[in-house]
């Protein structure tokens, strides 16, 4: 019997074309809002040094935001990528954690200071450029994705309830990470790497000692708060 083929389409001359030119539009824009600031960019500054019409930037992009959703897209596909070898290799919970937060700084740094100046968008609760925001759930629940790897693949002892809670506990703690990095003017962004070295010993001992019977208690009541504030 002859074996059935199915051919696998592959990408188009124009396929490829319409990829790279979102990819200068997204280069271009965070360019310019380094440079000149979100407020002060517009798609039609974003559009003329791109080289495209103003029409074909809205066609890749239909607003300013959904700028900013690309990036946060971009930065954390990056992020993810930065994390693989080490969350393949190491098994313990504490190292885990900690490499992936610095991973995180690490790979940001190019856009610190753009950070800076984008920051106080992204903490108005109702923009929906904020992490938090419906807008931003796709790079969210990617983020926490990162999380349940370190958590799932961690051979530490956890309690089972605290376990399942974790990868979106870590998540919120690495939003302070952002908040403090944001606020870092030491070089290299020391400052944030020493927050990191010092607040992941901490989490790591609480979550060891969320197994023991004198503390299982203590461990359920917080989960059943966090349920509750979620609700």
């Amino acid at each position: 019997m002859g074996r059935t083929v199915t051919n696998v389409a592959e990408p188009t001359q124009r396929s490829r074309g319409s990829d790279k030119t979102r990819e200068i539009i997204v280069e271009t824009a965070l360019r310019l809002f380094r440079e000149r600031g979100y407020e002060a960019t517009t798609m039609r500054a974003i559009a003329a040094e791109a080289g495209v019409s103003v029409g074909n930037a809205y066609y890749y992009f239909a607003s300013k935001e959904a700028l900013i959703q690309a990036y946060y897209d971009r930065a954390q596909t990056e992020h993810e990528a930065a994390c693989e070898e080490l969350l393949a290799t190491e098994r313990a919970f504490a190292p885990r954690l900690g490499g992936v937060l610095r991973e995180w700084v690490r790979v940001s740094e190019p856009y610190h200071e753009f950070a800076v100046k984008f920051f106080k968008h992204a903490a108005e609760p109702s923009n929906p450029l904020s992490p938090f925001s419906a807008e931003s759930s796709p790079a969210r629940e990617s983020a926490i994705a990162i999380y349940r790897k370190v958590v799932e693949g961690s051979a530490d002892r956890m309690d089972a309830e605290l376990r399942a809670e974790l990868p979106e506990l870590l998540w919120l703690m690495s939003m302070g990470v952002v908040l403090f990095w944001v606020h870092d003017t030491s070089e290299g962004c020391r400052r944030t790497y020493r927050f990191i070295e010092l607040s992941v010993p901490l989490v790591d001992r609480l979550v060891g000692l969320s197994h023991l019977p004198g503390l299982r208690g203590i461990a359920r009541d917080f989960i059943a708060g966090v349920h509750e504030l979620r609700a």
